[in-house]
């Protein structure tokens, strides 16, 4: 069947409705891109104003872990020169975070009670877990490196904490450690008075 120029003409214009039908499909298509882009660059400086808004927010939060944790200590070190006057261990000198470096490593201790024999080592927590009390343990085995200067005397630890996570304070007792907590406005050594304490 031969081709007609009326068969052309019907061709050419379904060709041009179909050419406009993707022109403006094209054009819908890049709106909706440039919509888009838009939308990423707004989603985009939300999230980095929420993402210094957390960092904002974890700064003021460690400020705050911070403070609590000097409060907890301003409140266990002066209880310290009673409370273990009290188990037979007088008290010459209570030092707060007493801090020394020793071949690139630091030990910091929170509180350090000291008399003519004995030296006392004081973990302090505003929450105190198992995790606090390996620490301690650990840093007691490394004391006498960082501190010669008491190697001729007892070495006790001593954890403390205004909350004592499940089983931390059971754990401190059978490693030898004293275990320090809130008693009403001050604080007090909650181990029996059979404990015997470990000397490292």
């Amino acid at each position: 069947m031969a081709t007609t120029a009326d068969d052309v003409w019907q061709l050419l214009a379904e060709l041009t409705t179909k050419q406009s039908e993707l022109t403006a499909a094209q054009k819908e298509t890049d709106l909706q891109l440039k919509e888009n882009a838009q939308q990423q660059k707004e989603t985009d400086r939300q999230i980095k104003q929420i993402n210094g808004e957390i960092r904002q927010l974890s700064k003021e939060i460690g400020n705050l872990g911070g403070k609590w944790g000097r409060f907890v200590e301003n409140m266990v070190a002066p209880a310290c020169e009673t409370i273990f006057l009290k188990r037979g261990i007088p008290v010459h000198q209570v030092s707060q975070r007493v801090k020394k470096r020793l071949n690139g490593q630091t030990l910091e201790i929170d509180v350090l009670v000291a008399n003519e024999n004995h030296i006392l080592v004081v973990e302090v927590k505003s929450s105190l877990g198992v995790n606090d009390v390996k620490e301690l343990i650990e840093d007691l085995g490394n004391f006498r490196q960082f501190f010669p200067e008491y190697n001729q005397k007892q070495l006790y630890g001593a954890v403390a904490g205004i909350e004592i996570e499940e089983g931390a304070d059971k754990y401190a007792y059978r490693q030898g450690l004293f275990v320090l907590a809130q008693a009403g406005e001050t604080v007090s050594i909650s181990n029996n008075l059979d404990f015997q304490p470990k000397n490292w």
